[in-house]
């Protein structure tokens, strides 16, 4: 057979495979559908996560489902997207893209699939593939150009570093900036307790009714990590450590928003979000979490050419802005172990072509220090 029959048969019993797997598109609808048209203004306003939290919100229809969007600031400002953690809807970067829009830049926020008001297709993986296609989608539904050569910064938090890194990996010449703060994708096997890695192995051997009800239990409980064992290197449970980024719950996210709260938000998609469940399992199961270093290589390898070719080391046309990646991490993060990951970064990325700022604050530093961190941005730009 030639090459062209062989990807023709190939092509032709994967989407046999997948039609009899999948005979239907699954998506959960949001909260957006299932409960906002039973509630009144006011309960509206009331919610943890209200839906006009912040300016320029949409709702995108695609084949994937309803994704919310929200994009605001000067049309002529430098464009930024911000891609959230994996617990989290949009509100946990909310008040740094509010400092950036003050510092003149168009932002975009969407909450990932099966979180806030974006609804889950729960027939598929929730890996790079799909996070990838999600931000492609969402930057299509822009009145305004994100694409081009160096079209746009990339900021993402926690789950969302990985989802970006994987993204700039793959799309070179969109981004002009990535930075990653918290970032997932580096995570070591040392930290994750053996718990974790049964119950998230378990795909179609336990009853996945089952693994819910259990992750369920978990994450219901707001505990951020395991507690230490004397004498025994902490190890966690993944989807309690992941979940840190939720903050402890304590301060006022948004003072003109005082009703606003990270944590209550959280609890809310667990209420009212039935793909929330699902997609945080398969998130842990198949999201760039771990294992990552290829993309972190491929960025690189890319930044060290890059400066060959460029006579200062600042080239910005098709290549990331000061050849550099900046990482953003909390000092105090038992999640995102600063001493690990800028380590195991650098050794991806090679010498030279990382930056690091380290703040005061646990893995939930662009909750806790969002204007610490909008500092941290502009100063690397």
């Amino acid at each position: 057979l030639t090459a062209g029959a062989l990807s023709s048969l190939y092509l032709y019993t994967t989407l046999r495979q997948t039609r009899n797997r999948n005979p239907e598109a699954h998506i959960v609808p949001s909260p957006l559908r299932t409960l906002l048209p039973n509630l009144s203004p006011e309960s509206i306003r009331k919610l943890p996560y209200p839906p006009d939290l912040f300016p320029g919100a949409r709702d995108f229809e695609t084949p994937y489902g309803s994704i919310r969007i929200y994009e605001w600031g000067p049309e002529e400002g430098r464009k930024v997207l911000l891609v959230h953690g994996i617990s989290t809807p949009s509100l946990s970067l909310g008040r740094v893209g509010e400092g950036l829009v003050e510092r003149g830049c168009r932002v975009m926020m969407f909450d990932l699939f099966g979180r806030g008001y974006t609804d889950d297709p729960s027939d598929l993986p929730h890996d790079s593939r799909l996070y990838t296609t999600q931000i492609l989608l969402a930057i299509s539904s822009s009145p305004l150009p994100w694409t081009g050569t160096n079209a746009f910064s990339i900021i993402g938090y926690s789950l969302g570093g990985g989802i970006a890194t994987a993204f700039t990996s793959t799309f070179p010449t969109l981004v002009s900036s990535l930075i990653v703060i918290a970032p997932s994708g580096l995570l070591r096997e040392s930290h994750i307790a053996w718990q974790s890695k049964i119950l998230y192995s378990t795909e179609g051997i336990l009853p996945e009714s089952l693994v819910q009800w259990l992750v369920r239990r978990r994450l219901g409980g707001g505990s951020a990590s395991a507690p230490a064992t004397s004498g025994v290197e902490e190890k966690t449970g993944v989807e309690d450590a992941l979940a840190a980024e939720r903050g402890d719950g304590d301060g006022v996210a948004f003072p003109r928003r005082p009703l606003v709260n990270i944590e209550a938000a959280v609890q809310w998609q667990l209420d009212t979000h039935v793909g929330f469940i699902p997609a945080f399992i398969s998130s842990i199961r198949h999201a760039p979490i771990q294992n990552q270093h290829h993309h972190w290589k491929t960025i690189g390898a890319r930044l060290t050419a890059q400066k060959a070719n460029s006579d200062d080391g600042n080239a910005t046309n098709n290549g990331l802005e000061r050849s550099k990646v900046l990482m953003i991490l909390g000092r105090k993060d038992s999640v995102i172990v600063k001493r690990e990951v800028e380590v195991d970064a650098e050794e991806c990325l090679g010498e030279g072509n990382l930056q690091v700022v380290t703040i005061e604050a646990g893995h939930d530093v662009p909750i806790s220090n969002a204007q610490d961190v909008v500092e941290a941005v502009m100063k690397f730009w």
